[in-house]
């Protein structure tokens, strides 16, 4: 900004100030630098600014709360409908609806929100909201929101909502690229019935396929019920190590007509062995796609320059710096290696570098995987029974038939073609929008678990949309929020399926599997935070390059916080996570979510789930810190969490020292 520039703010300050008096002195000198930086030429000169600013300024209280509701009201109708067209037209491609042609990649990739921050700065509605309804920075809100009404907050969220001016062919070039990335994650399976030994013998059912990663993840998760799973694991672990390295055969994947050794990366087809192309580093080259397309906004956001510090920032409203210390402090405390010691003992062996997904520490319903299947197989034939039951599992978790009935009307179950997400409707009479897998036969136990993750993000986004009180505080403080609620649904399957009672041990073991969840995801997330970090620091990377920087930095994590509690050096595997392709930097939610699940399931011990979800569910988009004091009394923090699994840990202790 030059000395003119700051001569010109200072004297339209100056004339405002004059005019309407000193007590709006924050509003004035907010609103007019903040207007001038991200007025542009074709919006007039010199002259016109300064008139602009003289005309659009309110300072009758009476005017403001009116401009407030009129721009809160028309909000949620221009959002609410342009996200209910994106939802329409990306149908096909998150739904499993049939093949995905190339007229549906055209009209999923079409983004009917592009040009939206923009014509609202050339209709000048962008500029009266940021004059009169100033923005704060996440510092300002972190020293001063405690004190806030909520008027203030739903105001200082007004001045949130222009932050930058994007232009409507990067939002529409990056919107291409998402949908691009999303398609190629969402068609990632590997078909299990087809991974052979060197015998040529196969370990899963012909007919299953798991998509990476999470059906990769999840498949070796329930190995640790079987007998002989073991070495299925270590096949699964097997295929993970290829896809991290592009060592995969391109051949085998989504294909189901080939039979590929994992271990010694030889296919079959016919019974022969055939010759092969690796895939080639596409999965970093699409991982530098994102990248790239997001560096182009970062010169339209003077405040926050980087991707990086808008997720954190704005996003989170947590700063990096804290996450990392968060994650840094709780991987290296002591229960950490005295839970890998526990589970070695109950595996009966080493550890290996898949044991991150343990899975033992859940409770033990009384039967079997399959008999569990058979339950939910037999309760949810189809997507549409789960649908019709979501009134009853809501009053099993405490809702009122009232309140069940209005949130079960409000979400729309569907079938999903990816593992399974849930989508938050924009305007209230909108519907919130639950995807996940059921195959023939009926949903399964992995299904249903998928299923009830959704409906806490579901439940909460209908909550959050309908009971606070002013729609532009809508929602919650950042996406691991959502995120904390759809694990403490996720954690009441067997009581849904009535499939288990709650025993005294079981409650130390559900800690230890929080614990161990968060153990795993922190440096998953870690390694997603220095992989973007790293990009920016070599912006012109090669997709070699960034591969190779990836499984070092994969590496230098597993060496700094794994390989003392795991007795194993140089492991990749924290880099399978397929959110670090095609989510950008949306990894830290989880463990985030795991600490604020945590805090929030020891608060509703003993409480109603329902009348307690409700009333937290109304606070609203403030900072996240300032929403969990109102929610549970207390900040976000690891303490609670370290401190729950060191008395659990005291339990086991005679098992640990044998």
């Amino acid at each position: 900004m030059t000395e003119e520039d700051k001569r010109l703010i200072k004297e339209i300050e100056d004339i405002l100030i004059e005019k309407h008096g000193e007590s709006e002195r924050e509003r004035i000198t907010k609103g007019v630098s903040r207007a001038y930086s991200l007025w542009k030429p074709e919006d007039g000169d010199v002259e016109d600014f300064k008139g602009f600013c003289t005309s659009a300024f309110i300072s009758s209280k009476e005017e403001l709360r009116g401009a407030f509701e009129r721009i809160e009201k028309n909000l949620e109708i221009i959002t609410g409908n342009l996200l209910k067209i994106s939802l329409e037209l990306k149908k096909p491609l998150h739904l499993d609806v049939g093949e995905i042609t190339p007229i549906d990649m055209i009209f999923g990739q079409y983004n009917p929100a592009a040009h939206l921050t923009e014509d609202f700065f050339r209709n000048k509605l962008a500029f009266i909201t940021i004059l009169n309804f100033p923005y704060y920075s996440l510092d300002e809100k972190l020293q001063q929101g405690e004190n806030w009404s909520r008027e203030r907050w739903a105001n200082a969220r007004a001045g949130d909502m222009f932050l930058s001016r994007v232009p409507p062919e990067i939002n529409q070039r990056l919107s291409d690229i998402f949908a691009q990335v999303d398609r190629y994650i969402s068609e990632y399976n590997i078909f299990a019935g087809n991974l052979i030994d060197a015998d040529k013998k196969s370990y899963f059912p012909a007919d299953m396929k798991l998509i990476s990663h999470w059906g990769l993840r999840d498949e070796i998760k329930a190995r640790y019920k079987d007998a002989n799973g073991l070495f299925k694991q270590e096949m699964l672990f097997a295929v993970m190590n290829r896809v991290i390295t592009q060592e995969i055969p391109k051949e085998v994947i989504n294909s189901s007509e080939y039979r590929w050794e994992p271990f010694a990366n030889r296919v079959f087809k016919n019974g022969k062995e055939i010759e092969y192309n690796n895939e080639n580093d596409r999965r970093y080259a699409y991982l530098l796609d994102v990248f790239r397309g997001i560096k182009e906004e970062d010169g339209y956001y003077p405040d926050h320059p980087t991707h990086i510090q808008r997720r954190f920032r704005i996003d989170r409203e947590i700063p990096e710096q804290k996450i990392e210390e968060m994650f840094t402090d709780f991987l290296s405390s002591d229960p950490v290696e005295k839970t890998a010691r526990l589970i070695e003992k109950r595996l009966g062996r080493e550890l290996k570098p898949f044991d991150i997904w343990y899975d033992g520490f859940k409770p033990s319903p009384p039967v079997e995987e399959e008999a569990l299947n058979g339950i939910v197989s037999s309760r949810y034939p189809n997507i549409e029974a789960f649908a019709k039951d979501i009134v009853n599992i809501l009053i099993r978790l405490g809702f009122s038939r009232t309140k069940a009935q209005f949130i079960s009307e409000r979400i729309a179950v569907e079938p999903a073609r990816g593992a399974g997400h849930a989508w938050g409707a924009e305007m209230r009479e909108g519907k919130s929008h639950l995807r996940t897998r059921v195959p023939k036969g009926g949903m399964n136990y992995k299904g249903f678990n998928t299923a009830m993750h959704e409906l806490g993000h579901c439940v909460e986004q209908t909550l959050t949309l309908h009971d606070v009180d002013y729609y532009i505080m809508h929602g919650i403080p950042n996406t691991a929020f959502t995120e904390a609620f759809a694990f403490l649904f996720q954690n009441r399957n067997f009581e849904i399926l009535e499939a288990a009672e709650e025993r005294e041990e079981d409650k130390h073991l559900r800690v230890l599997a929080t614990f161990w969840n968060a153990v795993e995801i922190m440096g998953v997330s870690l390694v997603d935070m220095k992989v973007w970090n790293w990009m920016y620091e070599h912006p012109e990377a090669k997709p070699e390059e960034l591969k190779e920087a990836t499984l070092k930095i994969s590496k230098d994590i597993w060496n700094r916080f794994y390989a003392r509690p795991f007795g194993i050096k140089d492991e990749i595997i924290l880099a399978i996570y397929s959110h670090m392709i095609n989510s950008a930097l949306y990894l830290p939610d989880y463990p985030l979510g795991f600490i604020i699940q945590f805090q929030l399931e020891r608060f509703l011990d003993g409480k109603n789930l329902g009348t307690e979800m409700e009333r937290i569910c109304s606070i609203g988009r403030v900072t996240p810190d300032l929403w969990m004091t109102h929610a549970v009394g207390e900040e976000i923090s690891i303490k609670p969490l370290q401190q729950a699994a060191k008395e659990a840990l005291k339990i086991f202790q005679d098992i640990i020292k044998k």
